[in-house]
């Protein structure tokens, strides 16, 4: 029987992944080993919410974390994704993980994808946030200091002025009641730059938003420490 779990955390710059570290560093018997963030080469951006390497960066050293970039092509058809998955899992496995770990929420359609995906690596995946009420988790990310910009909206389910917003309460009182608050059904994705999971904020700003393969996505830019800026947060 495993009693330790080596684990690794799928990283994609959002709040639920977020608040998922935030989680597994107060579960016991489990250790947070590092950050996976899947990277589209041509962009050098996080897939799907569009997030500079960079920010990325930015993130696990707030965090304390290693971070681990699996590489995918754009386009990206699923078995290169997969075949991508398998190879870095396969090496995370000779180093010592176990675990690795996910912020899914409660679409049973991913968590069995994900599942099917590691079912003979041998390393396990964990969903820490899995069955929790989305509208009283994404209170409890806001009440417990997490904060975010939306970089990613699909416009067929929401809005494209939300790009750009901050995750806070007004946001969360705009949103469509078909939307879920943690947009779980892809309405929306973010970047997170201070909550309880780092040791300091990462100093952002927006940029411009532009709509591509359909969604429409906010640049969120470094900003240096000092300089002036709307999400400036270190004094």
């Amino acid at each position: 029987m495993i009693t330790h779990k080596k684990t690794l955390l799928w990283w994609s710059s959002g709040k639920d992944g977020a608040w998922a570290l935030h989680v597994l560093r107060r579960t016991p018997g489990v250790t947070v080993a590092g950050l996976v963030t899947t990277v589209t080469r041509p962009f050098d951006r996080v897939a799907m919410h569009a997030v500079r390497r960079e920010l990325v960066h930015a993130q696990a050293e707030a965090a304390g974390l290693p971070l681990h970039i699996v590489e995918i092509p754009y386009p990206c058809p699923n078995d290169a994704y997969e075949r991508a998955v398998r190879a870095f899992t396969e090496t995370a496995k000779r180093d010592g993980v176990t675990h690795m770990a996910f912020g899914d929420l409660f679409l049973e359609d991913v968590r069995a994808y994900r599942e099917k995906l590691f079912e003979d690596t041998g390393v396990a995946p964990l969903f820490p946030l899995w069955g929790r009420s989305t509208p009283r988790l994404a209170r409890a990310m806001l009440a417990g200091g997490l904060r975010a910009l939306l970089t990613c909206v699909d416009p067929r389910r929401l809005d494209a002025s939300f790009a750009g917003r901050p995750f806070d309460h007004d946001l969360l009182a705009d949103l469509p009641p078909e939307v879920d608050p943690c947009g779980e059904r892809g309405a929306f994705h973010t970047f997170v730059f201070d909550g309880p999971m780092f040791t300091r904020p990462i100093p952002v700003e927006t940029g411009e938003s532009v709509s591509r393969d359909g969604f429409v996505f906010a640049d969120v830019l470094p900003l240096e420490t000092g300089t002036p800026g709307r999400f400036e947060t270190i004094e």
